[in-house]
């Protein structure tokens, strides 16, 4: 984030240097300008610096980072002012790779490996395991993002077993897999961690969906959110089986979150959605950079509130 961009958030910035009840000279004003500015400069760049400092981190594997979200969490993560040393970025279709390409080509401070993974194969996650161990070796792997996933609408009674299938194979499976499989390096990493030199907790962020949320689900919700029945029960299957996981894990040092992006203008939110990509994963990260035991296991939106299941 630009300097001049955070002088320009400042909530000092509504005051001004004149009053009209105490009149004020040119130069007591010009001081009290330079004062004002100053303080409020400082106080903003501070809650930046504090931000950053929380979002150092070491190593991260995202899935599905070909594209939409995926993508953006590379390009927002190799733009800070201290980015992850090691990044690996898995897809699935070579041909879809030319973005992610041009990031790791113009990385100048980041080793971004990119691995061609099908997060529903067995043997893609192993081959991927090991590529990630030989390069974090004992430090582990600090934070895996579990955002790769696929939506194909169909409604009941339309519905097929196979998009059933397709929808909880990706969307609750694999992710599933992906964190067995990573799990030992995520130990690493805790291991290799102490609590007085490292802020960042080591973390698994799983990428759900408000529409898996069954507190949340009403008859009167709109036909259109009906159509996406094998999505959003495979969402909604992933938040438990990562909330059992969490519950089995709770004491391993790793933390785990469900969050939910928001409406996301990519490919499978299509341009009606609500969020620009770059709003969305700007607010996951500050939520990122907050997280603390009391959210492990819990399932959130983008801003930190809970969501219910």
């Amino acid at each position: 984030m630009a300097l001049r961009q955070l002088h320009s958030m400042s909530p000092c910035s509504k005051y001004t240097t004149q009053s009209h009840s105490v009149p004020l000279n040119i130069s007591t004003g010009y001081k009290l300008k330079n004062f004002l500015e100053v303080f409020c400069f400082s106080h903003i760049f501070t809650e930046a610096i504090i931000f950053y400092i929380k979002m150092e981190i070491e190593s991260v594997l995202i899935t599905g980072a070909n594209r939409g979200i995926g993508l953006e969490i590379v390009k927002q993560l190799v733009n800070l002012p201290k980015p992850p040393r090691l990044l690996f970025a898995t897809y699935r279709d070579k041909s879809t790779v030319q973005a992610l390409e041009e990031i790791r080509d113009s990385s100048k401070q980041t080793q971004i490996l990119l691995i061609q993974m099908d997060i529903t194969n067995s043997k893609d996650i192993e081959s991927a395991r090991k590529t990630v161990e030989d390069l974090v070796g004992a430090k582990g792997l600090d934070l895996l993002i579990n955002n790769a996933g696929v939506l194909k609408t169909e409604g009941f009674p339309e519905i097929a077993g196979e998009n059933m299938l397709y929808h909880f194979s990706t969307n609750t499976v694999g992710p599933v897999m992906v964190l067995k499989e990573m799990f030992p390096l995520l130990q690493r990493s805790v291991a290799h961690k102490t609590t007085e030199t490292d802020v960042f907790r080591t973390t698994v962020l799983n990428l759900s969906s408000l529409g898996a949320s069954m507190g949340k689900m009403r008859v009167e919700n709109p036909d259109k959110w009906l159509q996406g029945l094998g999505y959003r029960t495979s969402k909604a299957a992933l938040n438990m089986a990562m909330r059992m996981i969490a519950c089995t894990m709770k004491d391993s040092g790793v933390l785990m979150v469900n969050l939910c992006p928001g409406w996301v203008k990519t490919d499978m939110g299509s341009n009606a959605a609500d969020l620009e990509v770059s709003e969305s994963v700007s607010a996951i990260f500050k939520t990122l950079s907050q997280l603390n035991d009391s959210h492990h296991g819990a399932f959130i939106d983008r801003n930190g509130k809970t969501i219910p299941f």
